[in-house]
């Protein structure tokens, strides 16, 4: 038999990589297609805060942080209301130590574990993340290391057309420039790791119409490819009305401004100075409340101490360095330089005090251990964002693409282009679960290739 051109394709130049890579140490042949030219810094991966969750790590050990795949597991399935596939989300948790340990320990990333806070919905510190907190830093050192790497080749712009199969089992791909050349490739083993849809709005429209009309901060070259080429071949999917949204993106500068701001003791109000809906509920389905208020945006309020605790992120501080952040000396200036009535800011930053200081109930639900906002303040203009889609083909515990149950030989999903953890809709988003999906199915997807080339 004719060895195939290559062991393996993987489409898509983010958390892809880490399969190509994966692969290539146990001698496979990789090849990365990857559509957009300037992917390192227009791909969702790039935009990230490269936070990666993973339970039972040394970084956890070394902090005394008592986590495990089970309670990772707990957490993800009280997020979701039970309604995540459990087979996936076992699988990723189970595999999520090994995937940080690997890529530290293998790959050379700098990684650290996030004790300063946590985000919503985790019961332990398990983000892992590097120095910046910013995608574009992970994303560059993945692209180094796989161009380093003489068992890869990766070629951008160059898009996945079609997945060839016969008798059911994936022979090869068609792949094309953006002036259309296409060529024909035999391969053993396709990864797709496109991303989601987030980049079609009548996909959007369809499946997640709550926050279609929202800002869409993701790459351009998400546009569901993966499901259409899936769908060719008879694969299942699932969780279409999945998605990442972001209450907490800058208006100004269209950069994340974080969450962060707002689990250290920061407050949301709206164009009317008034909170509306408890921050602690996630950044996630928080952006559907934003959206549904008068102008779908607000004001992220917060203080010098939280300036500072947030300037460890790479994206904040661009946010600062944009003239986002409007400052002043007392709630009645900031409602001014805002726009929004004094009275009723007053009101709601004052009230915000006492319940962060315990002595009386948040007029919100907010539950949380925070800082209480204290003058001088500091306001930053955000609007409600569509990150990425959380939905798409069924994949099993390899990552294998499944048809009718069963898995298609050779046909690998990862990230937004599979079913991932979210559940349904927003509500059900942990923060990092984009990432362990785009990572950890990648990296089960390459272990299961590495199995038969090694066999």
């Amino acid at each position: 038999m004719t060895a195939p051109d290559f062991d393996l394709v993987v489409a898509g130049g983010g958390g892809g990589l880490v399969a190509a890579l994966h692969a290539a140490e146990s001698g496979a042949n990789v090849l990365v297609v990857e559509a957009d030219e300037h992917f390192q810094r227009g791909n969702n991966t790039s935009m990230c805060t490269a936070m990666i969750p993973a339970a039972g790590t040394r970084w956890q050990h070394a902090a005394g942080v008592q986590d495990s795949p089970d309670r990772f597991l707990g957490d993800i399935t009280r997020k979701t209301g039970g309604t995540a596939d459990q087979r996936v989300a076992r699988a990723l948790t189970d595999v999520s130590a090994a995937l940080v340990s690997w890529l530290a320990d293998v790959q050379g990333l700098d990684l650290e574990l996030v004790t300063d806070f946590r985000y919503p919905g985790h019961t332990a510190d398990r983000c892992h993340t590097i120095p910046g907190r910013h995608g574009s830093r992970l994303l560059r050192h993945l692209v180094e290391r796989v161009r380093a790497n003489p068992r890869i080749e990766l070629i951008a712009p160059m898009a996945l057309r079609e997945v060839d199969t016969a008798d059911g089992r994936v022979t090869g791909v068609e792949i094309a420039t953006p002036d259309g050349r296409r060529e024909h490739l035999t391969a053993a083993a396709v990864l797709l790791a496109t991303n989601g849809f987030g980049g079609d709005r009548d996909l959007v429209h369809r499946h997640m119409p709550e926050i279609a009309d929202a800002h869409y901060h993701g790459g351009q070259y998400s546009r569901g490819d993966a499901l259409r080429i899936g769908r060719q071949l008879g694969a299942d999917a699932g969780f279409l009305d999945a998605y990442q949204g972001h209450a907490a993106l800058s208006s100004r500068s269209q950069t994340l401004v974080g969450w962060a701001t707002v689990v250290h003791g920061g407050v949301i109000v709206d164009g009317s100075g008034r909170r509306f809906a408890p921050e602690t509920t996630g950044y996630s389905e928080f952006a559907a409340l934003l959206a549904a208020r008068p102008g779908s945006a607000g004001w992220i309020v917060i203080d010098e101490h939280i300036e500072e605790l947030c300037s460890t992120f790479d994206d904040f501080r661009t946010v600062a360095e944009s003239g986002s952040l409007i400052r002043a000396a007392t709630a009645t200036a900031l409602a001014e330089r805002i726009g929004v009535p004094a009275a009723a800011l007053e009101d709601e930053l004052t009230a915000a005090h006492r319940a962060a200081t315990g002595t009386e109930p948040d007029r919100q639900g907010r539950t949380d251990t925070r800082h209480p906002l204290t003058a001088p303040y500091t306001a930053i203009a955000v609007k409600p964002a569509l990150f990425h889609t959380q939905s798409g083909l069924v994949v099993d515990e390899h990552a294998r693409v499944l048809a009718g149950g069963t898995p298609i030989p050779g046909l690998y999903a990862a990230g937004g282009a599979a079913v991932g953890i979210s559940g349904h809709g927003a509500g059900g988003y942990l923060a990092g679960n984009g990432l362990l999906s785009a990572l950890g199915l990648a990296f089960l997807a390459a272990a299961h290739v590495s199995s038969a080339v090694t066999a």
